[in-house]
């Protein structure tokens, strides 16, 4: 199928690359760093994987983690301009075929909301990619509250992706295989999003949006247990408008970003609706061929194929350029 567009396409930005070296701890040593140079090109061999499956539009975001691992605030905040100019200037210079996500230092969250105003506004991106937490702060923290009033007004969605938690948890002891992108990275990063959502962020700024890239980090395959749960859990004061599966349904919406299975894309669209499913490689950390032959032969229905490459995103995405 043509006309497809991605939203978690990854590139590497002039000045980046010791935080990226941050997330060698996660990878076999055998294999880090091969991405280096397909994350830096932004030329034919991009262009052409694109092409090979049929996308018309990447939205590209920084290989992570970014000024999330800065523990210096005025540097995150520099940093993450000069990202989002340089990303910019490849966006111009791709005749439509790049878009963004900015690139946000929240060290200074509202450094942080002025950015996101600033790429979207006059820099032509569709919202911002978080890496994780920062200094061990999550996007639930009342501190960001300016940031997702200022996001909720432009309807840019915030993409919150993997990254490695503050502290080293025992769980993963002696098993290093699962410290990263196999287990450890979907727990925290579908923690993240919990948090946001029992964290009351969605009742104070129901016009937000929050997107999730590997099919929602497993949480569309919970949504009945999150809402049974709450009402026995030691939730103390803490209330919500709603059952936290609506706001599901309401804030959230996915990517098929780095899984190519077709058991979890029936999940997400049948638990969270057919508008809320997107279509997304994860380049270059997965192979595009087999997300786009996934996808081409993946068992949909002619509507439902159409929304999640293409139809989705022109809707979500073209609610910010209004």
């Amino acid at each position: 199928m043509t006309g497809k567009i991605a939203l978690e396409e990854h590139f590497m930005a002039p000045g980046m690359e010791d935080y990226f070296a941050k997330t060698a701890i996660n990878i076999s040593p055998d294999l880090f760093g091969r991405a280096a140079e397909a994350l830096a090109d932004f030329g034919d061999r991009r262009l052409a994987a694109m092409d090979r499956i049929g996308i018309d539009h990447a939205v590209l975001s920084l290989s992570g983690p970014g000024v999330q691992a800065e523990a210096d605030t005025a540097t995150a905040v520099r940093k993450a301009a000069a990202c989002n100019d340089f990303l910019a200037a490849k966006m111009a210079g791709s005749k439509g075929r790049y878009g963004g996500f900015a690139h946000l230092a929240v060290q200074d969250p509202k450094a942080a909301a002025d950015e996101l105003e600033r790429a979207v506004s006059q820099l032509g991106m569709s919202g911002a990619m978080i890496n994780g937490q920062t200094n061990g702060a999550y996007l639930d923290d009342d501190r960001f509250s300016v940031l997702w009033e200022r996001a909720a007004d432009l309807q840019a969605p915030i993409y919150i992706h993997p990254y490695n938690p503050p502290d080293f948890p025992y769980m993963y002891h002696n098993h290093p295989e699962l410290f990263g992108p196999v287990w450890s990275w979907t727990v925290e990063t579908g923690n993240h999003a919990l948090r946001i959502i029992f964290g009351g962020i969605f009742d104070r700024f129901p016009k937000a949006r929050l997107l999730l890239g590997h099919m929602g980090e497993t949480l569309p395959y919970q949504l009945w247990r999150f809402d049974s749960r709450f009402e026995i859990s030691n939730r103390g004061d803490r209330r919500l408008a709603m059952k936290p599966s609506d706001y599901f349904r309401r804030n959230v919406w996915v990517t098929t970003a780095g899984v190519c299975s077709d058991e979890p894309l029936r999940c997400a669209l049948d638990a969270l609706g057919a508008e809320r499913v997107m279509f997304s490689v994860d380049y270059p950390f997965e192979k595009p061929e087999e997300a786009g032959h996934w996808i081409d032969h993946a068992p949909l229905s002619d509507q439902e194929r159409r929304a999640v490459c293409h139809d989705n995103a022109e809707r979500l995405l073209g609610a910010v350029k209004r």
